[in-house]
C-alpha cells in the first residue's frame, strides 16, 4: 500500500469503477468509497474528488459520510487493520488484555499505525464472535479464541477460525449450520431448498400474506412487530417501485445467530427475501451486510451469483414461469451500529450518514427512497420458506400461542457449552442454560443472565424457570430482544460489565439527537466512575435520571435502550452504585 497524493495518485482504476456506479448516482456514494479504499488503502483527497465528480455528490457531503463510518479512513492505514473485540462477551475472556498484548508488541497505542505501516490495531465494538471470545478481525479474516500465549500468532497470520456450534431440539433454521462452510445451492436444492419460493409464485401475493400473518411471525430483531401484517401495509400502500430490504447489520452485542445463517446457509436467507419481494411486488430488493462480517457478505455474494445464474434472481427474469422478476443487490456497511435501527440502514443505501428518521411516516409507505418497503432481519426471513412451504397450521405445533415458531438463542459468557441454540418457544432459562448449554462453567455459582445485549437487562438465579417467550420474558419483566443470553459467575464484576455496556452506547450514539448523545456520555462517565470504586452520593439517582430521560425523549431504539442493562442493575443490585458492596 502507498500514499497517493498530489501526481502519485493514478485515478485510472478508480474511473473505471465509477463508470459503472454512475448511474445510481448519489446511492453508490458507499459502494465507490470502499472500492477506492480497496484500491488505495485509504480514501485520499483525490479519489474523493474523482468520486464527486462521477456521483454528482458534494465534496462536503463525502467527507460527512467517511467521518461517520469507522470503517472507512480518510488517513492512511497499515497494510493490515487489526479490529480487538473488547466488549462484553470478549471482556469477559480477556479482551482488552490481548488488546494490550498486541498493542505492547508492536509499541503502539489503540488507533495507533505502526511506523513501517505495516499494522493498524483498532478497539473493535462486538465481532459477532462472542461464542469464540476473545477475537479478533484480521485484515478481512476473523480469529477467535486468541489469548496471551496465541497474540504473536495472530501478527504473523495464523489463529484460529472460529466455527460456531450450533445446538437445537429442533432443526428448522440450523439444518445448514454447523459445519464451518456456506452451504451450495445444489446442497440446498437437494435438502428441499427454493420449495418455498416455488409455491409462493403458485399463490397470489394476497395468498402468500394471509398464511404468514396465520403463521404469527413477528420480527426476531428484537422489536416483535408482525410480519405479515408488515408485508400487507407495504402491498397496499400506493406508489412505485416498492422495495424489499433484508437487515443483515447485525451488531448488538451478544448476538451473532444472523452472522452463522448468513455464513453458512444464505440461500435460505436469500430465498425468504425473494418471497418477501413477491408479497409485497417488489422489483428491487437490496441485503445490507454488517461492515465487520466479511465472511457472510462473500457467502451472500456466491450465493446471489449461484441463485441468478439458476434464473431465481435478475431483473427481468421470469422466475420459475411465474412472470415475476426481481433483482437483489448487496451493499456491505462501514462500521455504524445504528445501522441497525431500519431507517438509518435506508439512509446509509441512499449514500447519506446513518443517521434515523424520525416516524411517522413509517417503512412501509415511506421507506428506501421514500417508497413502500419491507424490511426484515436475517433470522425472520430465515422463517418464511418453512412457512410458505409446509404452512402456517405446521408451523404453528411448535411454541406457545402468543410466541409460535422457534427462535435462536445465542449463549455466550460463562456457560460450559456457548454457541446458537435453536428451541421452540417456550422452554424455560433452566432447560436452555443448563440441560443444554451446560450450565456455568468451571462448576461456579450463577449470578445473573444478561438478556437482549446491551440494550438489554439482567434476570438473576431465581428467574431460571422464566417461560422463553415473548409473553413470558415480557411478564418477568425482560426482554427477548435479539436472543441474547450471556451467563455471568459470581466472581464478575458488575460495575465493570456496566461500565463497558455504557461505553459502547456513548461510542456507537450517531449524535442527531442531543438526549441520547449527552446521555450515553453522562451515563458512561458515571459508570467509569462507580466501577472504578469512586461512586459519590447520588450516583443511582444521576443514572436514573439520565436514563428515564434518554428512554422518553430519544428518537430512535438506541438512546431508548441504552440505558436498559443500567436501569435493570439499579432496580437488583442498588448498593453496587454506592459502593458498599466490596465483594463485586
Amino acid at each position: 500500500m502507498s500514499d497517493y497524493i498530489g501526481s502519485d495518485f493514478d485515478p485510472v482504476p478508480l474511473q473505471g469503477i465509477l463508470a459503472q456506479l454512475a448511474p445510481q448516482g448519489r446511492a453508490a456514494l458507499l459502494p465507490a468509497l470502499q472500492a477506492a479504499q480497496a484500491l488505495y488503502g485509504y480514501l485520499p483527497e483525490p479519489a474523493t474528488v474523482e468520486i464527486g465528480r462521477a456521483l454528482k455528490v458534494p465534496l462536503a457531503d463525502i467527507h460527512g459520510v467517511i467521518e461517520f463510518y469507522s470503517l472507512l479512513y480518510a488517513q492512511p492505514k497499515g497494510k493490515t487493520v487489526l479490529h480487538v473485540c473488547t466488549d462484553p462477551a470478549c471482556a469477559l475472556r480477556g479482551g482488552e488484555q490481548v488488546l494490550a498484548a498486541i498493542c505492547q508488541r508492536l509499541g503502539v497505542q489503540p488507533g495507533e499505525t505502526t511506523p513501517d505501516r505495516e499494522y493498524t490495531v483498532e478497539r473493535a465494538p462486538c465481532l459477532g464472535l462472542c461464542d469464540h471470545a476473545p477475537a479478533v478481525l484480521r485484515g478481512q479474516e476473523a480469529i477467535g479464541a486468541v489469548d496471551l500465549q496465541s497474540v504473536g500468532d495472530v501478527l504473523q497470520g495464523r489463529g484460529n477460525h472460529p466455527v460456531t456450534a450450533c445446538y437445537g431440539e429442533t432443526n428448522d433454521l440450523i439444518a445448514g449450520c454447523g459445519k464451518g462452510r456456506a452451504t451450495t445451492l445444489t446442497e440446498y436444492e437437494a435438502r428441499g431448498g427454493y420449495a418455498g419460493l416455488r409455491r409462493a409464485l403458485s399463490m397470489s401475493p394476497a395468498e402468500v400474506i394471509a398464511e404468514v400473518k396465520a403463521s404469527g411471525l413477528v420480527g426476531r430483531g428484537g422489536a416483535a412487530f408482525p410480519t405479515g401484517v408488515k408485508w400487507e401495509g407495504a402491498a397496499q400502500a400506493p406508489g412505485q417501485p416498492k422495495y424489499v430490504v433484508c437487515n443483515a447489520d447485525e451488531s448488538e452485542p451478544g448476538t451473532f445467530k444472523d452472522r452463522v445463517l448468513m455464513e453458512e446457509d444464505p440461500h435460505l436467507v436469500l430465498e425468504g427475501l425473494l418471497i418477501a419481494g413477491y408479497a409485497i411486488g417488489a422489483a428491487k430488493g437490496y441485503l445490507y451486510v454488517r461492515g465487520e462480517y466479511p465472511a457472510a457478505y462473500q457467502a451472500l455474494t456466491v450465493a446471489v451469483d449461484e441463485a441468478r445464474r439458476a434464473g431465481y434472481i435478475g431483473e427481468g427474469v421470469d422466475i420459475l414461469g411465474s412472470g415475476y422478476s426481481i433483482e437483489i443487490e448487496l451493499r456491505l456497511g462501514a462500521g455504524a451500529y445504528i445501522c441497525g435501527e431500519e431507517t438509518a440502514l435506508f439512509e446509509s443505501i441512499e449514500g447519506k450518514r446513518g443517521f434515523p428518521r424520525l416516524k411517522p411516516p413509517f417503512p412501509t409507505t415511506h421507506g428506501l427512497f421514500g417508497k413502500p418497503t419491507v424490511i426484515n432481519n436475517v433470522e425472520t426471513l430465515a422463517n418464511i420458506p418453512r412457512i410458505v412451504t409446509q404452512g402456517a397450521a405446521v408451523y404453528r405445533q411448535l411454541g406457545t400461542e402468543k410466541s409460535p415458531g422457534v427462535k435462536l438463542f445465542c449463549l455466550s459468557g460463562d456457560v460450559v457449552r456457548p454457541g446458537l441454540y435453536e428451541v421452540p418457544f417456550g422452554v424455560s432459562l433452566r432447560h436452555l442454560l443448563f440441560d443444554l448449554a451446560g450450565g456455568v462453567r468451571q462448576g461456579r455459582k450463577l449470578q445473573a443472565v444478561l438478556f437482549g445485549g446491551a440494550a438489554g437487562a439482567f434476570a438473576t438465579p431465581d428467574q431460571l424457570d422464566v417461560e422463553m417467550s415473548f409473553e413470558g420474558l415480557r411478564a418477568a419483566g425482560l426482554p427477548l430482544g435479539s436472543g441474547v443470553v450471556m451467563a455471568l459467575d459470581e466472581t464478575r464484576d458488575l460495575r465493570r460489565i456496566l461500565a463497558g455496556l455504557a461505553h459502547f452506547f456513548a461510542h456507537e450514539s450517531c449524535g442527531k439527537c442531543y438526549p441520547c448523545q449527552i446521555g450515553t456520555q453522562r451515563q458512561y462517565e458515571i459508570l467509569r466512575r462507580v466501577a472504578d470504586g469512586k461512586a459519590l452520593p447520588g450516583d443511582a439517582e444521576r443514572l436514573a435520571d439520565v436514563g428515564w430521560t434518554m428512554a422518553d425523549a430519544s428518537i430512535c431504539g438506541l438512546g431508548q435502550t441504552a440505558a436498559s442493562a443500567t436501569l435493570s442493575a439499579l432496580k437488583l443490585w442498588p448498593e453496587i452504585f454506592e459502593g458498599k458492596n466490596e465483594k463485586l
